[in-house]
């Protein structure tokens, strides 16, 4: 089933614009693309996009539900081109990017939507959320090659640790920024570039005139990359994520250096919001 063009969708936001919160997921492959737009619908999201070729099937109630649009998410530059696209487009409108075979993970989520927990967060003055991209991997990987298992899901429980996040002009501290590391991109950094290191992405933003996505995840306007408010602590929300796994599987240059992403820290993933707070991998905040 072909989808509608970018720029079309583009256009036609100007007259009917879509729903949100809306969930821009991109697909770099096919792996496990329906689960992860299945999550997101589950989630409460009001327009779940789903950027991806036109070759790559969906089921037919993935068709009726999702907005499919025609893209091609190989190449990275055009990923945070399209975000800015659609920010340019729908001013005022809660956004969330992520890329298939991620799965979102806010406090509470398994018994509240995406709408409140962001109508909290934004009665706080807040209009972006800091979220920790924390890698899943498959245990056993002669059973599962892409390292890719939602069955057998492991994370790590430990290993994660944050570094002030220097501004390159004054050479100073940022406010309220921190660079964050952990996961497999730490474990395995010989096979990471250094620029994909990080672990921390501010995935749900609300927009604004000017807003500019940058490529390393951060956004144009310094105080979307803070991690809270100047007074207390704010929600933090986790990407439960097998891209790096994946990669790491597939890159000519890791794939026969790694026999087993397991170690001592291994756990296994219940796919539960209170395992993730537990771990200390996202902040509730004021929020109960």
């Amino acid at each position: 089933m072909a989808g509608e063009t970018l720029e079309s969708f583009l256009k036609r936001q100007k007259r009917r614009p879509a729903r949100g919160p809306v969930a821009l997921v991109f697909a770099e492959d096919r792996v496990e693309l329906a689960s992860t737009l299945r999550h997101h619908l589950n989630l409460g999201f009001g327009s779940v996009l789903a950027l991806m070729p036109d070759a790559f099937d969906l089921p037919p109630d993935l068709n009726r539900e999702v907005q499919r649009i025609a893209f091609d998410s190989s190449r990275p530059a055009e990923v945070f081109q399209a975000v800015n696209r659609v920010i340019g487009v729908l001013p005022g409108t809660w956004l969330y990017y992520c890329y298939n075979a991620e799965y979102l993970y806010f406090p509470f989520c398994e018994t509240r939507s995406i709408g409140e927990m962001l109508a909290f967060h934004g009665e706080e003055r807040r209009d972006a959320m800091l979220t920790y991209v924390v890698d899943l991997y498959a245990g056993d990987l002669s059973r599962h090659p892409t390292a890719v298992s939602l069955d057998s899901a492991l994370l790590d429980r430990s290993g994660y640790y944050a570094l002030a996040r220097i501004a390159p002009d004054t050479g100073a501290p940022r406010e309220r920024q921190l660079d964050f590391f952990g996961g497999l991109r730490w474990r395995f950094e010989e096979h990471v570039p250094e620029n994909s290191r990080r672990i921390d992405r501010i995935a749900l933003f609300r927009t604004r005139p000017g807003l500019r996505l940058n490529p390393d995840h951060t956004f144009n306007d310094q105080e979307y990359n803070t991690y809270a408010c100047p007074w207390h602590h704010n929600l933090t929300a986790a990407v439960c994520s097998f891209r790096a796994a994946k990669a790491l599987k597939r890159n000519p240059g890791s794939r026969h250096a790694i026999d087993s992403f397991c170690w001592r820290n291994s756990t296994p993933f219940d796919w539960t919001s209170g395992q993730l707070l537990d771990l200390g991998l996202m902040e509730p905040g004021q929020w109960f």
